[in-house]
């Protein structure tokens, strides 16, 4: 009897700490990778600037917030986040050491880690069309390199 006592008290304050975090308004986020907290993240449009002012082989190691718009389906080893501009900024994660959700398109994430301007090959782009669930005939339209943001994430924290 006493246990039973002892569980119930520990089940309604747990209930109470949850009722006060949604009642401050606070969101939960999960973590992948390194730990990371959201503190001193900038915005997309923030983000873009930056990205805009960089040339190709330029770093720059940075945290920022954005929607996730297409993640890899085969594993969750990749993701696309929509910038201001309305480009995409592909993340990678640092040594393959993680993964994402299948399921984030649309949701906010903060990516932590190191910004660069590449070229994708005609190859690469295919490749990550084909994980992305792109069908052939879309794929067969990628015919030149082209300019992208790129990230290499070491850690991501996910709005739920």
């Amino acid at each position: 009897m006493k246990q039973i006592n002892i569980l119930i008290v520990f089940l309604l304050a747990i209930c109470a700490v949850q009722a006060q975090n949604s009642q401050n308004g606070k969101s939960s986020l999960a973590s992948f990778g390194e730990v990371i907290e959201s503190q001193g993240a900038m915005n997309t449009k923030e983000m873009t600037l930056k990205y805009q002012h960089m040339a190709v082989a330029d770093t720059l190691t940075t945290k920022f917030t954005a929607k996730v718009t297409d993640v890899c389906k085969a594993k969750g080893c990749w993701m696309k986040l929509e910038m201001e501009d309305g480009s995409k900024t592909m993340v990678k994660f640092k040594d393959y050491g993680f993964f994402v959700p299948k399921d984030i398109e649309g949701k906010k994430v903060i990516v932590n880690g190191k910004a660069f301007v590449s070229e994708m090959s005609v190859a690469d782009q295919r490749h990550y069309a084909k994980d992305g669930g792109k069908s052939e005939e879309e794929i067969a339209q990628i015919t030149e390199p082209k300019k992208t943001y790129s990230f290499e994430a070491d850690g991501v924290l996910l709005e739920e």
